[in-house]
């Protein structure tokens, strides 16, 4: 404890830092404000209906990742899933036209444009998405509710819509460029933590309810989820060696010495990303659909608004193993990873430098890529077990699965971050060991 308190101090004393602390705080609090911001010409007394259809299944997810504005018909009701949706597209694009290709290699001028037509993707994509939400709130809303009615309701929300996501977007960024960093992450993440309290307080109200053991059973849930965080944070931090022997020139020296070096692999080298992708890409039914009810959806539409059923968790781990070796691709080069070694004199024993070693690393990242997808997956699918259960559906949420992965994740990143200036300016880390191993996943 005094440790810890010694470690806040520290914090304070840093002029940079703590001015990025509290931009951050700051802006956060403006998305948390904004939430709760109704749309023009809505009443705010009569959001029951909508608030009870996104209590449960994958309205429960969308309302979740909005930190409950959709529920609260706010300005920010659609969120920052818009932005993630079109940089899955831009990133794809990235993987097969030459154009994208071209202006990822052009460095920070091609970073920018790539990063204008994201932005423009995303308002096209708005665009779409904010009718279906007017649609479902007058599905939802009783006649009453509406104060504004007929087409300038219609077209000044879908306006106001737009605007709010890409103000969302902007804050991600000033938290990125000003703050602490993982801007458009944390903004996910304060989302899902503000749902947090009041999912808690409903299960443990249900078990209370109970008769014969229920507080028992809150425990063992609690435990339960204490042992999946454990293990979530090893999946983020999971990394594996390879030795890698090269001879290093001595400076100043004609000798050459064997020095052991090591590639850092990581298990999950793509950290939450495939997670977050996968979940935006099963929300794309519900769009569709116009955001309708889920008893008046027939078919394929019907599997994929319950979160719990078969289809909809096979379709989800299969996206999440498949964008994990995209998005591990994205980030690993094996082919640059060989012409950085064999440029700095290195080798793998045993293995020719070249063709062989790039082979050599491909395969060393698919093998151990494979197990991290797959134990990624499952914890995305954990949710829907506790469901089926007999746990709350909105703490059931936080039982594994998108929230569990992205806060961990997300809180790691930032504790690097934190801890990243304290070293800097030789004060100690905020552990003891003085290093958190952070998965760097900044959407």
């Amino acid at each position: 404890m005094k440790r810890f308190i010694e470690t806040i101090k520290n914090i304070w004393k840093i002029e940079d830092l703590r001015n990025r602390i509290l931009t951050t705080l700051g802006l956060l609090l403006v998305y948390r404000l904004g939430a709760h911001v109704v749309l023009p010409g809505v009443d705010p007394s009569q959001l029951e209906n909508l608030q009870s259809q996104t209590s449960s299944g994958v309205m429960g997810l969308l309302d979740m990742f909005s930190g409950g504005a959709f529920s609260n018909a706010s300005i920010f009701a659609l969120g920052i899933m818009p932005y993630i949706s079109a940089s899955i597209v831009v990133q794809l694009l990235g993987m097969a036209i030459p154009y994208f290709q071209r202006l990822q290699r052009e460095g920070e001028s091609g970073r920018r444009k790539i990063n204008q037509i994201t932005r423009y993707l995303t308002v096209i994509i708005l665009l779409l998405q904010a009718p279906g939400y007017i649609a479902n709130l007058h599905a939802q809303l009783p006649p009453s509710a509406f104060m504004l009615k007929g087409t300038f309701f219609t077209i000044s929300s879908v306006i106001i819509l737009t605007a709010g996501t890409m103000f969302v977007m902007w804050l991600g960024e000033r938290i990125t460029d000003r703050g602490i960093g993982n801007g458009i992450s944390l903004i996910i993440m304060i989302g899902i933590i503000a749902r947090l309290p009041f999912a808690l307080a409903a299960e443990f109200a249900s078990r209370v309810e109970e008769q014969g053991g229920g507080l028992v059973m809150f425990l063992v849930e609690m435990i339960m989820l204490g042992v999946i965080i454990l293990l979530t944070i090893l999946l983020v931090q999971g990394t594996r060696k390879i030795p890698v022997q090269y001879a290093k020139r001595i400076v100043g020296n004609k000798q050459y010495g064997g020095v052991r070096q090591y590639i850092p692999l990581k298990v999950n080298a793509s950290g939450v990303m495939p997670i977050i992708f996968a979940q935006a890409l099963m929300f794309v039914p519900v769009v569709l659909v116009g955001f309708a009810e889920s008893d008046t959806m027939s078919g394929i539409g019907a599997a994929f608004a319950d979160y719990t059923s078969l289809v909809y968790n096979i379709t989800f781990a299969l996206l999440i193993i498949g964008f994990t070796y995209f998005y591990t691709a994205i980030t690993i080069n094996p082919k640059q990873m060989a012409d950085d070694m064999k440029k700095n004199g290195g080798f793998i024993p045993g293995v020719k430098p070249g063709k062989k070693t790039v082979e050599f690393i491909d395969t060393i990242m698919s093998r151990i890529t494979l197990p991290g997808s797959i134990f990624l997956a499952i914890v995305a699918v954990l949710p829907a077990i506790a469901v089926l259960a007999g746990v709350n559906n909105q703490f059931a949420n936080f039982y594994g699965g998108t929230s569990l992965l992205i806060m961990v994740g997300v809180v790691l990143d930032t504790l690097q971050q934190i801890e990243s200036h304290l070293l800097m300016r030789h004060y100690d880390g905020l552990l003891k060991s003085g290093r958190i191993k952070g998965k760097r996943s900044v959407i």
